[in-house]
């Protein structure tokens, strides 16, 4: 069963609002939630050459770089290198995803004067008991003294931040905790419902058919260079292009692409390898304004 052609697929703007760039495949947690830890490809670093190549084909565009996919972005090293580089355009933007466990003050300081515009700091929990169960290889008291910490730098330098805590079953408890800690410090704190990443166990009769938001105005690239349809796609199912071979726009208003979006836009997901093994967004409403 199709459905109707949304009205949000009927037009894209000519270049992605926002770019995840995966700099590095590493991450210092092993999360029990994430598949990282299952990530076999590589390279674990990206080029400097790739990275930039990235970058400056889409300076000028307003665009969002979020230095990161399917690891934490402070366990790179050339992270304050390639946040310059970005700043350099005064229209962009760069929004981190991470852990807060390696953001001592001074590396904070550092990336605030670099211009950094948005940190989401995923936590999960309060107590040092649930933490463990979450949060497994991080320090629980580093990562708040730290984030703690950034809050409060952060409000001088016009940097957002958000505190989010993952909904599972070991941290129902210490949601309003959670709430009352974060809610003075940070500009928001938000309490994030638990997805399933595609092909995590899902067959196809749990498959949602349903367009995606992923495919509207957001790009994803791998360390090796590759694109991939969404951030969710730990192990390539959906390429898109390669920034080896062609330009970011090149990819963004290529052929495959624009097919993937017609497909999705009928929420035909099981048409695409991908995305035939998806359940996210099952709940959004997706009828165009007016059908009732």
């Amino acid at each position: 069963m199709t459905m109707e052609n949304p009205d949000r697929f009927s037009d894209f703007p000519p270049a992605p609002r926002f770019i995840q760039i995966e700099t590095t495949t590493a991450c210092n947690a092993v999360c029990p939630f994430c598949r990282q830890k299952d990530l076999q490809r590589g390279p674990v670093k990206m080029e400097d050459r790739l990275w930039r190549k990235i970058i400056a084909e889409t300076r000028g565009l307003g665009v969002a770089y979020r230095p990161f996919l399917q690891n934490e972005p402070l366990c790179d090293a050339r992270l304050e290198e390639i946040v310059a580089y970005i700043k350099q355009d005064p229209t962009a933007r760069v929004e981190l995803n991470t852990n807060g466990e390696l953001l001592p003050e001074k590396r904070a300081r550092t990336l605030l004067a670099l211009g950094l515009d948005e940190v989401r700091f995923s936590i999960d929990a309060v107590s040092a008991g649930v933490y463990e169960k979450t949060r497994p290889g991080i320090d629980r008291d580093a990562v708040y003294e730290r984030v703690t910490r950034f809050c409060e730098l952060a409000k001088k330098k016009s940097c957002m931040t958000r505190v989010r805590m993952i909904e599972m079953p070991e941290n129902a408890g210490e949601r309003d905790e959670f709430k009352k800690y974060w809610e003075p410090l940070a500009d928001s704190v938000e309490l994030v419902p638990l997805y399933r990443w595609p092909w995590s166990g899902q067959s196809e009769a749990d498959t949602v058919l349903k367009p995606c938001l992923k495919i509207l105005c957001e790009m994803f690239f791998f360390t090796d260079g590759r694109a991939v349809l969404c951030c969710w796609d730990i192990d390539g199912r959906g390429v898109i292009g390669d920034a080896n071979a062609s330009t970011v726009l090149e990819i963004w208003n290529g052929p495959v692409v624009g097919n993937f979006r017609k497909i999705l836009a009928r929420g035909e997901r099981r048409k695409i390898h991908l995305c035939s093994r998806c359940d996210a967004y099952a709940h959004l409403d997706w009828k165009p304004p007016g059908k009732g």
